[in-house]
């Protein structure tokens, strides 16, 4: 029957292909009959929907950006077919249609889904890229009024101040603010425009309304060139006392600085933040280098602990993650909430969406809300942790019913939060201490052994053992120039060379490090036994001096919170869609590809380890600039000696030369044949002395004057040398 169906609408396309706009749904309705049909019908509708593809393409018709990601959605569910054969072809036309690297027609249209989002049509495929600063929506259980600086006149307003204030909004607009607050009250927060807002807010303001004073919490923030005033009525008449909220963080904060472990430290807080606020369950998220989160500390009498479960990096997308870091703590009295829009929607001075990324009232994503729906959650608060102005993790309070925290609590759980992200550094320092020790032990005999060798390499190959306990690793490469040495369990010398030209335009400051290469390096799977994590350490760019540590898979168990796999279901249109898991019970999942991962002091201690290599090389650098100094200083000494000693021997020689001569003058008629000859060769070698001396003074001058090329006889050079010889053997 799936097999008529699928057969008569592929049938159907084939007839409308050639249109200019393709009904592509019933593409879409064919392709999700493929799934649960027998192999040979896979094939057949298969391939009639493989043509009809081509055909589009071919003609260059465009389907919808909609459509093309629906096809592509069911097109990935396909290739998770426990049939192999469907899988695969599954595979190839995704790789066909939708590569990355194929710059056609719908590889084009696939780049574009990427980069639009419909805010009307916003779910898990997208929700990444959702704009939720500008949701043009607040949460009803307050009123917001956008006032142009420095009048203070109103220009948007919430559409529920008819409930809150008594006042239609289309009245508010055009209004000085001063027409709903007193004099006293529109020059605080007049005055608030200098001021840093954290130090003011909340004001206490009174609205009058049918002669009844209604008290709000008003706060004030300066953002997207206009001033935003939030009102959130209030419990109770007054101002909180300092005392009041001293007490309350008193033993919270000493607690905390007790805490001897980052753990207990959770722990305490956790129990705190929830004896304050009366949430049914707090816990402590963290997150870890690649987005996903764990459940580290827990307080709750819920049934369902959530306590040392995952949940994915989806959860939490990178623009939620930006908001936290801006805002210490966000509140949903009511995730059943309506919201609430502005009037008018956009911004008058822009004519943009009104930014509300630091609002407390914001609206949230409708995702989020669905996502706690599923959850069971009827009201949630989360106080942002920081460490080096980046999001550490959160602390998440839930409530399975509508809860309201008043502005006052919240200033306490929001303290509360600054003060445990300043002792995360202090609480994660301590942490391994004596793992730390050893660390600094090791880097210290890295070091002598470095200063005392001639090369890099040769001081490394007596290391060995030290350069794996280091970082607790598994395989060492040591790499410089073409030279490579290998210690313990390395991948071959051809594929070391591969992974580090993949490496090198990745490295951070010097170093790189994955426990999950094989995610990240798909030629890593020929050799994930041995090398899943890869922490590598660039010495020298120049002299190509690097090394690399590794850590073999490490076959693990992970407990979910639900199943993290985005959900696909199929809407009465026919229409796919991805939505929040709706169970969050245990999910285990046997995670394969993966190393364990590097500590933080380990990553600390090679990049440190870098520093000293360094600081080595100068020193020998120097040596070796104060050894050549010495050396030219010696050159110098005995080019001088050797001119001084050239010009003191002509002397002496010139007076022998001069009186051989003059003995021949004088008295070669009374010497015989024989002694004439014997004065006539010490006159020679004279001569030649003489010459010698000119030739050692010439060579001593090299060093001062420029060498100037001369073309020679060889054979006269040799000749004179023969007679040289014989002259002397005379």
């Amino acid at each position: 029957m799936a097999f008529a169906i699928a057969s008569e609408r592929v049938l159907m396309l084939k007839r409308t292909a050639a249109l200019e706009q393709p009904d592509v749904s019933h593409l879409v309705r064919s392709l999700r009959c493929l799934m649960g049909l027998t192999q040979e019908q896979f094939a057949s509708t298969l391939g009639v929907t493989y043509t009809t593809i081509n055909r589009w393409e071919n003609a260059h018709i465009q389907p919808s950006l909609l459509a093309l990601k629906q096809i592509k959605v069911i097109l990935e569910q396909i290739t998770l077919s426990p049939e192999q054969e469907q899988a695969e072809q599954g595979h190839r036309l995704l790789a066909h249609y939708f590569s990355e690297a194929r710059p056609n027609l719908w590889g084009v249209r696939e780049r574009m889904i990427d980069a639009m989002v419909d805010p009307a049509n916003v779910d898990l495929t997208n929700c990444d890229r959702e704009p939720i600063h500008i949701p043009g929506q607040i949460q009803p259980h307050g009123v917001l009024l956008v006032l142009q600086a420095p009048t203070l006149n109103i220009i948007q307003v919430s559409s529920n101040t008819q409930e809150v204030i008594g006042r239609v909004p289309e009245a508010l607009l055009g209004t000085p603010l001063s027409d709903l607050l007193n004099e006293q009250q529109t020059q605080q927060i007049q005055q608030c425009l200098t001021e840093d807002f954290e130090s003011v807010n909340p004001l206490n303001l009174s609205i009058v309304c049918l002669d009844q004073a209604l008290e709000f919490d008003g706060i004030v923030h300066c953002w997207d060139g206009v001033v935003l005033l939030e009102l959130e009525p209030k419990a109770t008449a007054g101002k909180p006392d300092f005392f009041d909220f001293y007490h309350q963080v008193k033993e919270p904060i000493t607690r905390i600085q007790k805490a001897s472990t980052l753990l207990d430290m959770c722990r305490v807080v956790v129990k705190e933040i929830r004896r304050i606020t009366g949430f049914d369950r707090v816990m402590v998220y963290r997150f870890d280098s690649e987005g996903a989160g764990i459940v580290i500390a827990e307080d709750t009498d819920q049934e369902t602990p959530y306590l040392d479960l995952h949940y994915p990096p989806s959860d939490i997308p990178k623009q939620a993650r930006q908001l936290y870091t801006l805002n210490w703590l966000r509140l949903i009295p009511d995730s059943q909430y309506q919201s609430v829009a502005l009037i008018p929607a956009n911004n008058p001075l822009t004519n943009q969406p009104l930014d509300l990324s630091l609002a407390v009232l914001r609206s949230v994503s409708p995702i989020h809300l669905e996502y706690l729906h599923n959850m069971g959650v009827g009201a949630s608060m989360s106080i942002s942790l920081l460490q080096d102005q980046k999001l550490w993790g959160l602390i998440a309070c839930h409530h399975s019913s509508p809860k309201y925290i008043p502005y006052h609590i919240r200033t306490v759980c929001e303290f509360i939060g600054q003060v445990m992200s300043a002792e995360l550094v202090n609480k994660e320092s301590g942490e391994d201490s004596d793992y730390k020790r050893q660390l600094k032990s090791l880097q210290t005999q890295f070091v002598e052994t470095l200063s005392q060798a001639d090369h890099f390499l040769e001081g490394v190959e007596q290391l060995n053992a030290q350069l794996l306990r280091l970082v607790n690793a598994t395989g060492a490469v040591v790499c410089s120039g073409d030279r490579c040495i290998c210690i313990g369990k390395t991948p071959s010398e051809a594929e070391i060379y591969a992974l580090l030209d993949w490496i090198k335009p990745r490295l951070n400051q010097s170093v790189f490090e994955t426990r999950s290469l094989p995610k990240h390096y798909p030629a890593a799977e020929a050799f994930k036994a041995i090398a899943s994590g890869v922490l590598a350490l660039e010495i020298s760019r120049i002299h190509r001096n690097y090394i690399l540590w590794f850590r073999p898979e490490v076959i693990q168990t992970v407990n979910w919170g639900g199943n993290p796999n985005k959900p696909v279901e199929i809407q009465d249109d026919g229409s796919l869609r991805m939505s929040p898991r709706k169970s969050f019970q245990l999910w285990q999942e046997t995670v394969q590809g993966c190393a364990l991962p590097w500590k933080a002091c380990e990553v600390e201690a090679i990049a440190e380890l870098r520093s000293l290599i360094v600081g080595i090389v100068l020193r020998q650098a120097e040596d070796l600039a104060a050894m050549n100094y010495e050396l030219q200083r010696s050159n110098e000494e005995l080019d001088s000696f050797a001119y001084i000693a050239s010009h003191d021997l002509k002397e002496p020689l010139r007076g022998i030369h001069n009186y051989a001569n003059f003995l021949l003058e004088d008295y070669a008629k009374a010497l015989t044949d024989d002694g004439v000859a014997k004065l006539e060769t010490l006159v020679r070698l004279t001569q030649r002395m003489e010459d010698l001396i000119n030739s050692l003074l010439h060579f001593s001058r090299l060093g001062r004057a420029e060498l100037m090329r001369q073309s020679v006889n060889l054979n006269e050079l040799v000749q004179q040398g023969e007679w040289s010889n014989f002259c002397v053997s005379l």
